[in-house]
């Protein structure tokens, strides 16, 4: 089993995030990670790489792309064990993630506050984070994927490490179940966004039986 080299995190809710990535530090886990969650991290005298040095892209348009990147999707979503990706990855400079800790904006907690606007509702749905979980879940044999640090930090950060940590040739049961729980959390955040932001929007609701996309 291939020992866990690098993880990226990018988290809204950063709460556990710092003991978390302490944790991963002390096990030689090298860490990418973003604007306020790279902010936090470094104050906490913990060491980062800003995911921008690595794609030489900066985050720009007020956040809305950070980590809509071939390097940094790449690096998720690279088999290891294919040949074919091994040579794409050495072409573009692709690094391979083995960690992907994100959590998504709080669509639900915001339309919930009184006077949330369609503006405040649309700057929350998550465009970056649920296609992340997508990514890892998808490549769930090599990625693990963690959404929330604040779960016990530092016993999770080992567990992952130990237990969770992907096995290069073969798909692990654990992180399988993992990836498909992740996956719910953005399925939950993709159903509760329509109704909201049809009503916010003067639109009519959506017919029965239908999905809102």
């Amino acid at each position: 089993m291939a020992a866990m080299e690098r993880a990226l995190i990018s988290v809204s809710d950063k709460t556990g995030v710092v003991d978390f990535a302490r944790a991963l530090d002390a096990r030689g886990v090298e860490i990418l990670s973003t604007g306020g969650t790279a902010s936090m991290l470094r104050e906490a005298g913990i060491a980062c790489r800003d995911v921008s040095d690595y794609t030489g892209f900066p985050e720009m348009m007020d956040g809305r792309v950070k980590t809509l990147n071939p390097k940094v999707h790449g690096g998720i979503l690279a088999d290891p064990t294919d040949p074919a990706h091994v040579a794409d990855m050495s072409e573009h400079g692709i690094e391979p993630f083995d960690l992907v800790v994100v959590n998504l904006y709080p669509f639900a907690a915001t339309v919930a506050k009184p006077g949330c606007t369609l503006e405040d509702a649309i700057e929350n749905l998550d465009i970056g984070g649920p296609t992340m979980v997508r990514a890892a879940a998808k490549n769930h044999a090599h990625v693990a994927i963690v959404t929330d640090p604040a779960a016990e930090p530092t016993r999770m950060a080992s567990t992952v490490c130990q237990k969770l940590r992907p096995n290069r040739a073969t798909p692990s049961t654990p992180t399988k179940t993992v990836a498909n729980s992740r996956l719910g959390d953005v399925h939950v955040q993709k159903s509760c966004s329509g109704r909201p932001c049809r009503s916010l929007s003067g639109m009519k609701p959506a017919p029965p039986g239908s999905t809102d996309r």
